[in-house]
C-alpha cells in the first residue's frame, strides 16, 4: 500500500531535518506543511533535504496544527496515498514505528491507529508535570465525547489511517487546531471506525513544544462537551436507538427532577421550620438512585459498543 506521512511545521527547524532522515524506506511520500512557520521551515528542508520523497506545501496562514495536518492528507488523497501517517516535526515521535503503526491498517485489522505514551509508565518520568496532567484530563474529555473509552492516549498526536476512511469524513469539521486529534476520532466513532492504539515512548529534550495547556483548555472542554452531546444524539437516537438511548431518557430527567424537588423541600423547611416527613425524603432520593442507575447502564453500554470489525473491510465505493 502506497503510505504518506505528513509533517505538520511550525518552529521546528531545529529537529525536523533528523526527523525526516529516520522516516523508513517504506514510506512513498513526505508531506512537510510550512504552516506559515516564522523560522521559515519549508525552505529550510527544500535546502537542506534532498529525499525525493519530500513535497513542501506552504500554508498562506497559520491554520494550526490540524489545519496543516488536513492540507497534507489532502494533498495525500490527491496522490493516490493509501495510508496517511501524521508526525510531528520536533522529534518527539520516532519515524521508525511507522511500520509498527501501518501493520493493523495493512492487515485490515483496523481503520486507524494510534500512540499510547502511558503502556510505559517508567517513560512519563521525562513528561513535564504540567503536560502530564494536561494529558490526564485532556485524555478523559476526548474518551466521554469520542466514545472510545478503551483509548487510553487519545490525544497522542502519532497517528495513521486508512485513506479510504479518512476521504468518507467530513473532513472540513475536523477542528484546525490542538482539538484536532480528539475531534477526527469524534468523526472517526460516528462512523464507527476501528482503533488500535500502538504503545510508544515519547522524547522529551530540547524541543520546543507549541502547546499553550490554559490557553486550550476552556476551548477543549467546550468542544467535547459539543461532541458528546453530538455523538450521543447521532449514534443513540438517530442511527441507534436502543434500551441505552431510553435509559438515557428516563435517566438524566428523575436525576434532575429528585435534585429539585429535594432542594426545593430543604429551602422550604430551613424557612418554614417545619420536619420534612419520610415521604418527603424518600421521593426524591428514589428518584435519583433509580436515575443514576439508568445513567450507568446507559454508559455501560456506551462503553462496549465500540467493538465492530473495521469499516475499511466494508466499504464498497
Amino acid at each position: 500500500m502506497k503510505i504518506a506521512v505528513i509533517i505538520p511545521s511550525y518552529r521546528v527547524t531545529q529537529h525536523i531535518e533528523q526527523v525526516i532522515q529516520k522516516i523508513p524506506d517504506a514510506a512513498n511520500r513526505i508531506y512537510v506543511v510550512d504552516d506559515s512557520c516564522p523560522d521559515a521551515s519549508g525552505k529550510y528542508v527544500m535546502s537542506n533535504v534532498k529525499d525525493p520523497r519530500v513535497s513542501v506545501i506552504f500554508n498562506d496562514s497559520n491554520l494550526g496544527v490540524g489545519g496543516a495536518t488536513k492540507a497534507g492528507m489532502n494533498q495525500a488523497l490527491i496522490d493516490g496515498m493509501e495510508i496517511l501517517i501524521k508526525i510531528d516535526g520536533d522529534g518527539q515521535m520516532d519515524p521508525t514505528l511507522l511500520t509498527v503503526f501501518t501493520k493493523p491498517i495493512i492487515s485490515g485489522e483496523a481503520d486507524f491507529t494510534k500512540g499510547n505514551r502511558f503502556y510505559f509508565p517508567d517513560s512519563l518520568a521525562a513528561m513535564p508535570k504540567a503536560r502530564l496532567f494536561a494529558n490526564a484530563l485532556y485524555s478523559f474529555m476526548a474518551k466521554l465525547s469520542t466514545g472510545y473509552w478503551q483509548i487510553s492516549d487519545p490525544v497522542n498526536g502519532y497517528i495513521a489511517i486508512d485513506a479510504r476512511v479518512y476521504s468518507k469524513i467530513n473532513r472540513s469539521r475536523v477542528s484546525n487546531n490542538f482539538f484536532f486529534e480528539s475531534d477526527l476520532l469524534f468523526h472517526l466513532g460516528i462512523s464507527r471506525a476501528k482503533v488500535v492504539e500502538i504503545p510508544m515512548r515519547a522524547h522529551y529534550a530540547s524541543e520546543r513544544s507549541n502547546l499553550r495547556i490554559a490557553k486550550n483548555l476552556w476551548n477543549f472542554v467546550t468542544n467535547s462537551i459539543s461532541n458528546l452531546l453530538e455523538r450521543i444524539y447521532l449514534r443513540h437516537f438517530l442511527m441507534d436507538f436502543s434500551f441505552a438511548s431510553l435509559e438515557l431518557m428516563l435517566g438524566i430527567p428523575m436525576c434532575v427532577g429528585g435534585l429539585a424537588i429535594g432542594t426545593y423541600w430543604w429551602i422550604e423547611g430551613l424557612l418554614t421550620g417545619r420536619p420534612a416527613t419520610p415521604g418527603m425524603v424518600m421521593l426524591p432520593a428514589l428518584l435519583i438512585l433509580v436515575g443514576l442507575q439508568f445513567i450507568l447502564s446507559f454508559l455501560a453500554y456506551d462503553i462496549q459498543i465500540n467493538r465492530e470489525p473495521p469499516v475499511s473491510s466494508r466499504l464498497t465505493y
